[in-house]
């Protein structure tokens, strides 16, 4: 399949999200589509063209439509769709080989129509046919030129309004014949009568006439002294501007406030992988923020230094985010599923000093054998388990003092606070440095996008590895004063998941379209 490289990352990008959503390995990837491991992973890191068998089995294997793969939006017509000659999305095109979805916009098919183009190619009739399965049945019409296809051990020549249908778990290919394009409908159907059944259920409309919830005016936020929205009569954003920018600095002026003004305010409920509980106040994230940035000073972290941070959905990790941004040393959130090549180019070319991981799986090791390779001898905290050669952050952080004192040499505004490192079209990750005005610009995804509320209970699903988890678990959220649920799971299951919704009485969530799908279909 030819795709444009920005193309290609974008879905390959897409399956990797889903398939991490679903809790697959790239070896159980790799079995659903019918590849080894290693083409797999090359397919998904977008390093190979992507073939329509794959992308046909891998949209079988995440449970999604084709059409989300492909261009990143669900199917949504339930009635009836036309598609207008030449106008199906292009699905494949690759050796002579076109495939247009007919019924892009369709949901909750019982069969995909395609409209396929083979080109006659003289090298292929002197080759045996290249043959594939998938799930289903196929019924393809010829209409225009001749088809050789070979199902199974059969061969069969189809020529202008001949059919055939097959399981397309037999083997099956076919080529165009007679020095020609051949062109034919192809029907991919669902696999057994239950699929069917399933697949038809019938789904309620909402009201058209269902009623507009209009957010109610809430007393002022301390972020108001920098933030100045301007709205219309139903709370809709017209404008917005900032004061005091160049003084802001985002752990002192929002956290440490909030904790001064409201210190038993609820900042955050967290839930472990083991469903243990804990709750934290703004005075208790004021103080073991306080905490952390005392103990991280006293391992010889200080402004301007570069600070990893591997810690997925633990709760240490806002501990010590904000410490990094008290103390004035750049943070570098990074997803424990870097493997030691990742971490070495990271730490390479963000000049790293320090890092702060997670103890579970094999992350610290793979920390370990990037630092050698290097030769560089990091500050290490692990967070977990102890190891060898690493301070253990739980068991020597409460020592610490809980006053930090902001001064005059405290960083703000336009100080460098945070680097992401992107994923970028084409060769390495490239960094991204924000600055310390970064959080004020995420009062817009909280307020206006995710909707929080200063009593609220706000949940991302993301992990803090990603950019997401900090303008959906951490600024916008508590520049509107709102609290914020963690899961710290390590597989995406919806069963776990909803009932949380009701005990811990959740007002607003954030998840990709996939998982909010997976958790309607629980």
């Amino acid at each position: 399949m030819e795709q444009s490289t920005g193309q290609l990352m974008e879905v390959a990008q897409r399956i990797h999200e889903m398939r991490e959503i679903i809790g697959y390995s790239t070896a159980k990837m790799a079995e659903l589509t019918e590849v080894d491991e290693k083409t797999y992973q090359e397919y998904e890191s977008g390093k190979a063209d992507l073939p329509f068998t794959f992308l046909h089995k891998s949209a079988l294997a995440l449970n999604v439509e084709l059409t989300e793969l492909l261009e990143g939006r669900a199917a949504n017509l339930s009635s009836y769709t036309v598609t207008r000659k030449g106008m199906g999305v292009t699905t494949a095109s690759e050796d002579g080989i076109l495939i247009q979805n007919m019924a892009p916009l369709f949901r909750q098919k019982l069969a995909t129509p395609y409209w396929v183009t083979y080109q006659y190619s003289e090298k292929l009739q002197h080759e045996p046919i290249h043959t594939t399965t998938h799930a289903g049945q196929e019924f393809d019409l010829v209409l225009k030129g001749s088809l050789k296809i070979r199902v199974g051990d059969n061969v069969e020549v189809l020529h202008e309004g001949d059919s055939i249908f097959y399981k397309s778990s037999t083997p099956h290919g076919m080529i165009a014949l007679n020095n020609e394009e051949c062109t034919f409908l192809a029907m991919i159907m669902a696999t057994t009568e239950e699929e069917q059944s399933a697949v038809a259920k019938h789904v309620q409309a909402e009201s058209p006439e269902a009623n507009v919830y209009i957010r109610p005016m809430s007393e002022p936020l301390i972020a108001d002294k920098f933030i100045k929205p301007q709205e219309d009569e139903n709370g809709v954003l017209k404008s917005l501007s900032f004061d005091h920018a160049e003084e802001f600095n985002f752990a002192f002026d929002i956290v440490d406030e909030i904790a001064r003004k409201h210190p038993e305010k609820l900042a955050m409920i967290h839930v472990a992988n083991d469903m243990t509980e804990k709750r934290f106040t703004f005075k208790e994230i004021k103080d073991a923020s306080n905490q952390t940035a005392n103990y991280f000073t006293s391992l010889g972290i200080k402004k301007g230094d570069r600070v990893m941070l591997v810690l997925k959905r633990h709760y240490q990790f806002w501990f010590s985010i904000l410490a990094l941004h008290k103390i004035g040393a750049i943070a570098i959130p990074a997803t424990n599923q870097l493997l030691d090549h990742d971490f070495e180019y990271r730490f390479s070319s963000a000049g790293v000093s320090a890092i702060v991981c997670t103890g579970d799986g094999d992350t610290s090791h793979q920390v370990e054998k990037a630092e050698e390779k290097l030769g560089i001898s990091l500050a290490k905290i692990i967070v977990g388990e102890p190891r060898e050669g690493w301070h253990d952050f739980n068991s020597e952080y409460g020592f610490f003092s809980r006053r930090f004192r902001r001064t005059e040499d405290t960083p703000c505004g336009d100080d460098p606070m945070i680097m992401f490192f992107t994923s970028g079209t084409t060769g390495y990750p490239k960094i991204a440095t924000h600055s310390y005005k970064y959080a004020l610009g995420h009062f817009v995804t909280a307020k206006y996008w995710h909707w929080v509320e200063k009593d609220g209970l706000h949940f991302t699903i993301s992990e803090t590895g990603w950019g997401k988890a900090l303008w959906g678990k951490l600024y916008g959220q508590w520049l509107c004063e709102g609290a914020v649920f963690v899961y710290d799971f390590d597989k995406f299951d919806a069963g776990d998941i909803l009932p949380m919704f009701k005990r811990y009485n959740i007002t607003t969530f954030c998840a990709p379209p996939t998982m909010l799908r997976m958790m309607i279909k629980q």
